[in-house]
């Protein structure tokens, strides 16, 4: 009997990560997320019959992993398998996401409570059978409550990795690598052709950026993802530099609040928890306004890639300011307003140049290709890689790095192709 892997969104791009797998009567479903065009519009994945599905699997609580996953239960109400914390998570990013975009979306509130109602919450580590589907969770180390899922259906077995991270930050420790085992693996490729720094060396670089512009009486401005990477640099900075003058903002508040409340999934949770102890959270317009006119203040918020958010408004506030700095650590995806400011020097077309320092640090929460490499390395009994979530040149990098050092067979399909094994 032949299994199938249809390919519904993620193929050979960045965003809306969407695997089916068919094998055996049963039929699983790896994530369902959304990406976004020029024009900030949702993007879904392909189809799916919602009503054949015999299991959801959601790694994570980043949109481009769970946005598009209401969808699914507008006519039917598969089981939906996450961490406890993705569950919390999934709801508050989707929530925003409908309040932003809920024009362009073809689900509404209802279905996103009918997909959060029919979740089974699986610990990482633990396993559940559903549908004679046997279903462990494994630490992906991407961002708290993230996971990888090995998955028995049949007489084969599947690792599907989602986003994943190889080194301790902290936020969350490594994917866990040991007594791993699968046929198929299917792997996530957003940096399969590059290496990130070493972390220790970006933390210093960013810190001692951070005290220069300080010491110069400038405010630094750090733009970060509202899930996970805010968190990480306000955990850096309570550790750094606990007697500097720093506000948080956003929904970053209230990631913050969540991640406390699922404390075993952080792996510093003693410097989040120092985090609201020291420093303050934004809580009113007045207060923005404030913190403009105070120099020497250091401030996180989203959005990441300014495209919105607070960031926006303290950045039109601070911008005109060369003593002022700003500091980019999330990825800036084409056509947005942070890769924009990288290259032009402003964040819309036509726009006055930007006078403050602008600065990037790679903060990655992905593995670079030799972590991946590792991660290929440690599944026993393994026959098949499936290269997912990147782009032509990082999936076909990573594809060509696993057949020449491991010999491994290595497809890279593309969006709605469909592997046999």
């Amino acid at each position: 009997m032949s299994m199938k892997i249809e390919v519904l969104g993620g193929g050979r791009e960045v965003g809306r990560t969407a695997i089916l797998v068919e094998y055996s009567g049963k039929s699983i479903l790896f994530d369902y997320g959304v990406s976004f065009n020029e024009e900030d519009i949702p993007v879904l994945p392909m189809s799916v019959q919602p009503s054949k599905l015999s299991a959801v699997l959601v790694t994570h609580a980043h949109l481009d992993h769970v946005g598009a996953a209401p969808f699914l239960y507008v006519s039917a109400r598969p089981p939906a398998v996450m961490t406890e914390l993705t569950k919390e998570l999934a709801k508050v990013m989707i929530e925003d996401m409908l309040k932003l975009a809920g024009y362009y979306l073809p689900f509404e509130y209802p279905e996103l409570e009918a997909f959060l109602s029919s979740v089974q919450p699986l610990r990482l580590g633990s396993e559940l059978i559903i549908n004679d589907i046997r279903i462990e969770a494994i630490n992906a180390g991407h961002i708290p409550g993230s996971a990888m899922y090995r998955v028995e259906i049949g007489n084969r077995s599947i690792l599907f990795t989602g986003d994943v991270n190889t080194i301790d930050t902290r936020l969350v420790k490594g994917a866990h690598r040991e007594g791993l085992e699968a046929n198929i693996l299917i792997i996530e490729s957003t940096y399969g052709n590059v290496d990130h720094p070493p972390r220790k060396r970006v933390e210093d670089k960013f810190i001692d950026t951070i005290r220069s512009v300080v010491e110069d009486g400038g405010t630094v401005l750090i733009p970060a993802f509202a899930l996970g990477r805010a968190q990480e640099i306000l955990a850096l900075l309570a550790e750094k530099m606990p007697y500097a003058n720093v506000y948080y903002d956003g929904m970053a508040r209230r990631i913050l609040e969540i991640f406390l409340s699922y404390r075993e999934y952080i792996n510093r949770v003693d410097l989040l928890e120092k985090v609201v102890r020291i420093f303050t959270a934004v809580q009113s317009s007045s207060m923005r306004r404030k913190i403009c006119r105070e120099p020497g203040s250091i401030i996180v918020a989203p959005a990441g890639m300014l495209k919105g958010g607070p960031s926006v408004y303290y950045l039109k506030r601070m911008g005109e300011n060369s003593r002022n700095a700003l500091i980019l650590v999330s990825y800036q995806a084409k056509s947005t307003p942070g890769r924009k400011l990288l290259s032009d020097g402003c964040i819309e077309e036509g726009g006055s140049k930007i006078k403050a320092r602008v600065y990037w640090y790679d903060f990655s929460s992905h593995a670079g290709v030799s972590g991946l490499l590792e991660i290929v390395k440690s599944v026993r009994n393994l026959e098949k890689v499936v290269i997912i979530h990147g782009s032509d040149s990082s999936a076909f990098e990573l594809a060509y790095r696993i057949k020449e050092n491991l010999g491994i067979d290595v497809e890279v399909p593309s969006v709605n192709q469909v592997i046999t094994v």
